[in-house]
C-alpha cells in the first residue's frame, strides 16, 4: 500500500529573540563612557596643576637661589699688590691728618700698583701726614725714608721724591713677601732681611710696627668704618704726631694761598 510520505518539518529557529539585545546594555554603556571621561578630564586637570605648582616651586627657589643682595660694602683686592688692588676704595677710617693727601694717595697707588690703603697705612704710622717731619735716627718725611735711599743732591723732604722712594721699597718688599702685607710692613721698617726671619728675630720696634700696621691694614680693608686698632695706636702716643702734622699741614695750606694770591 502506497503512503504519503510525511513532510518533515525543520526546527524554525526564534529569530527575533536571537537578534534582540538586551534594553540594559546600551545605557550602561553609556554611563561608563561618560564616567570615564569624567575620570580623565579629573586626571589631567590633577596633572596640569601638579605641573604649574612645580614650575613655580622651581621658579621660586631659583630666583632665591641667585638673587643678588645689595650691601653698602665696598670691594677690596684680595691683594695689596697689582691693578685690582691699586683701584680699591680709600677707607675713611685713617686720620683727618693723613686723608689730606687722598688725591695724591690714589695717583700714587696708580703708579706704584699698591692698595692706596696700605700706603695710607704707612703715612699713618711713620708720620700720621706730616711732610716735615724727621726721626731721631734720621728718617725722613712723610714716609720716614732713610737718608741713604735718596740719590745725592736730591730734596729728602719733597713730597713726591718722599713718596718715590718710600714706595717703591715697599714695592719691593711686598714682592719679597709674595704679597703679604704685614711682612712688607715689617720689612719697611726693619729692612727686608726680616722678612725671611721669624718673629722672635726681629726688633721690638719691628714687632711693634707689624702690629700696629697689620692690625690698622685688615681692619680698613675689612670694611670697618672706624679702626680699633688705630685708635689704641693714637692712645700710645700717636695723637701727639698727628698734632704736628696738623700744624705742619696748615703752614703749607698757608704757604700755597700766599703763592696762588702772588700769581695772581
Amino acid at each position: 500500500m502506497a503512503t504519503t510520505p510525511r513532510t518533515q518539518k525543520r526546527p524554525v529557529k526564534n529569530t527575533a529573540k536571537n537578534s534582540q539585545k538586551p534594553i540594559w546594555h546600551a545605557p550602561l554603556q553609556r554611563a561608563w563612557m561618560g564616567i570615564s571621561a569624567v575620570i580623565l578630564i579629573i586626571c589631567g586637570l590633577a596633572g596640569f596643576a601638579a605641573t604649574v605648582g612645580a614650575a613655580a616651586l622651581f621658579n621660586s627657589s631659583h630666583t632665591i637661589r641667585y638673587e643678588v643682595v645689595e650691601t653698602n660694602h665696598p670691594f677690596y683686592a684680595a691683594s695689596p699688590q697689582g691693578s685690582d688692588a691699586a683701584l680699591s676704595p680709600l677707607s675713611s677710617a685713617f686720620t683727618p691728618q693723613v686723608l689730606y693727601w687722598e688725591p695724591l694717595i690714589r695717583a700714587w697707588a696708580i703708579l706704584y700698583q699698591i692698595d692706596p690703603n696700605l700706603i695710607a697705612t704707612v703715612i699713618q704710622i711713620e708720620s700720621c701726614g706730616d711732610p716735615n717731619v724727621s726721626s731721631s735716627a734720621g728718617a725722613q718725611g712723610l714716609f720716614q725714608v732713610m737718608p741713604f735711599h735718596f740719590d745725592p743732591g736730591e730734596d729728602m723732604l719733597d713730597v713726591q721724591t718722599n713718596a718715590k722712594r718710600g714706595l717703591n721699597y715697599l714695592a719691593d718688599g711686598l714682592q719679597q713677601a709674595n704679597g703679604h702685607a704685614g711682612l712688607a710692613l715689617a720689612g719697611y721698617n726693619g729692612g727686608h732681611g726680616v722678612i725671611d726671619r721669624g718673629w722672635a728675630t726681629w726688633a721690638s720696634e719691628t714687632q711693634r710696627y707689624y702690629y700696629w700696621g697689620s692690625r690698622i691694614y685688615a681692619e680698613v680693608i675689612s670694611g670697618m668704618e672706624q679702626s680699633p686698632t688705630l685708635q689704641e695706636w693714637l692712645n700710645a702716643g700717636g695723637q701727639s704726631l698727628c698734632l704736628r702734622a696738623g700744624e705742619s699741614q696748615k703752614a703749607l695750606d698757608q704757604k700755597q694761598a700766599a703763592v696762588a694770591l702772588i700769581s695772581n
